[in-house]
């Protein structure tokens, strides 16, 4: 008993002394730069990188196969190697046997693109019929009289017809201007093509699309993709980034089981017969046009081909703001809420964690990272034991293994982005040349950061809230249907689509004063020559 007496006494006089003298602050870094969890966090993001540098570079081979061919047709003699490639199908015989085309294009607004996209969109050097049918909602959309202006200078060239389409009640308002188009096509027409207001096509993008459908009947849906080009803005580079791995799946020269609801070729028939009960999905409750076919074509095994050539420009808009950014990305995850099928919700839902878990643990490493190469630089100047077991631990050769794969991906990403604008100019050898010239490779890597940081906490938001807001209108599900429609008032603070769109007759711009704007200008001015 006096033993344990007296050791209690000794470690309370020990306690006393310690208090006494205050303890220098240390920075334990052991949990960071040590063990199997540091070094599983790295792999991972070794990993993802890597899987992404390969998956672009076979990308850029299928994008650069059809480069080639294109120009050895040139060299031989095949100056319209952009449109076909026989050239024996621009004879006049060949021409007036391609089947007959309707072109619905849903609008929404008026942005600072948009009146070039639309006019490459009837200027196509489709030899066989085709027809175009601007859909709006009503004639106050500023689309409207954009259209109006545009057709008028193009009256006795083309077949082309504004359709008013009123308010959706059932559906998105896209899908319901949709639909409507489809009712007003002519009834020759054997395939119908959906197509974006900020799709800038190529002359020859029908007739391929045209010839692929010919060639082979068992193509249910034909899409493409988009190529951004980034603006000064930071978050243009954002929605690139975003695009970029979905590219993936539209880079197979061929079968894919992804859609873009920006490009959608079709069988007319399947419309007018309501196959598969497409119609009936897309007009009660649907919300997204590709999510809600591309469930339709995976539960029928039908089958939905990209042809390489389906590569499109798409110009971002100047001032693209974090509020523009957000409500993209929010309607982005929010097409994951949206099933038509318990199979669809299920693989909605796995869509949903496996992309929120490797976009954090695509994000994770490079924090690690940085504080791996902090108490690297650290080190050397203190004596504390902590900060030298780290620095001498794996943890900065984990780091320099991490910076090696990102350079990877980065140069993989910026090849494939070389390719795909090589290949749309040669696509459009009369239009406005796409530059690489213009893109800042800091912003690339910041934006990827940013990017995937974000998408787990839109991905949540959309699942917690089962509403969003598209262009001023304010839908909510219920069981993956829209239930409800709110549309918002006029002078309500509606952001728009990529670009500043006059959507309400006058142009939201981002304010001033915002802390993210000022973010915006100060990253796009970075790296920039300074005055001497």
């Amino acid at each position: 008993m006096g033993q344990e007496v007296g050791s209690t006494k000794v470690c309370w006089l020990r306690i006393r002394d310690r208090a006494a003298k205050p303890a220098k602050p240390t920075l334990d870094c052991n949990w960071v730069c040590q063990g199997n969890e540091s070094s599983g966090v790295h792999h991972w993001g070794c990993i993802i990188c890597l899987t992404l540098a390969i998956g672009w570079a076979f990308a850029a081979y299928v994008r650069n196969n059809v480069i080639m061919q294109m120009k050895r047709r040139k060299e031989d003699g095949h100056s319209f190697a952009f449109l076909c490639d026989n050239i024996n199908d621009l004879e006049h015989s060949a021409q007036e046997n391609l089947p007959m085309v309707s072109v619905v294009m849903p609008l929404k607004g008026f942005g600072e693109h948009n009146l070039r996209n639309w006019r490459s969109q009837i200027t196509s050097l489709y030899g066989g019929r085709v027809e175009f049918l601007f859909v709006v909602e009503s004639t106050e959309d500023p689309a409207h009289l954009a259209i109006r202006k545009l057709l008028s200078d193009f009256q006795d060239h083309v077949d082309a017809k504004i359709v008013v389409a009123g308010f959706s009640t059932t559906c998105s308002q896209k899908i319901h201007n949709q639909l409507v188009g489809v009712e007003r096509m002519h009834k020759d027409s054997k395939y119908v093509l959906f197509l974006d207001d900020d799709v800038r096509l190529h002359p020859g993008t029908i007739g391929a699309l045209t010839a692929e459908m010919e060639k082979n009947p068992e193509i249910f849906i034909q899409t493409g993709f988009p190529l951004d080009l980034p603006s000064a803005s930071f978050w243009s580079y954002c929605i690139y980034e975003y695009h970029m791995p979905c590219s993936l799946g539209f880079a197979t020269g061929g079968k894919t089981f992804f859609l873009w609801g920006g490009c959608m070729m079709m069988h007319a028939d399947d419309f007018r017969n309501n196959r598969y009960g497409l119609v009936s999905a897309l007009r009660d409750g649907g919300y997204s046009d590709d999510m809600t076919l591309a469930a339709i074509a995976g539960q029928h095994k039908r089958l939905i081909s990209s042809p390489p050539v389906a590569i499109f420009p798409h110009p971002l808009a100047s001032d693209l703001s974090f509020p523009r950014y957000w409500n993209y990305l929010r309607k982005q995850t929010f097409v994951l809420e949206s099933y038509v099928s318990k199979v669809n919700w299920f693989m909605n839902r796995a869509l949903f964690l496996v992309h929120c878990y490797l976009s954090w643990a695509f994000v994770l490493p490079y924090f690690m990272a940085a504080i791996h190469i902090a108490v690297s630089l650290r080190s050397p100047y203190t004596n504390e034991s902590s900060l030298k077991e780290a620095s001498a631990s794996y943890g900065p050769l984990l780091a320099s293994v991490l910076i090696i794969c990102t350079l990877l991906e980065l140069i993989s990403m910026w090849n494939l982005t070389k390719v795909e604008i090589e290949l749309c100019n040669l696509l459009t050898p009369e239009g406005p040349r796409v530059c690489l010239n213009s893109f800042n490779w800091a912003l690339v890597f910041f934006a990827v950061l940013i990017d995937n940081f974000m998408f787990p906490i839109s991905a949540c938001r959309s699942y917690i809230t089962q509403s969003v807001n598209w262009s001023g209108i304010q839908y909510y599900l219920e069981d993956g249907k829209v239930s409800k429609i709110q549309r918002l008032k006029k002078t309500g603070p509606n952001y728009t689509y990529l670009a500043g769109k006059r959507i309400h007759g006058k142009m939201l711009r981002p304010s001033r004063n915002s802390f993210f704007s000022s973010l915006c200008r100060a990253l796009a001015q970075w790296q920039q020559p300074k005055k001497e």
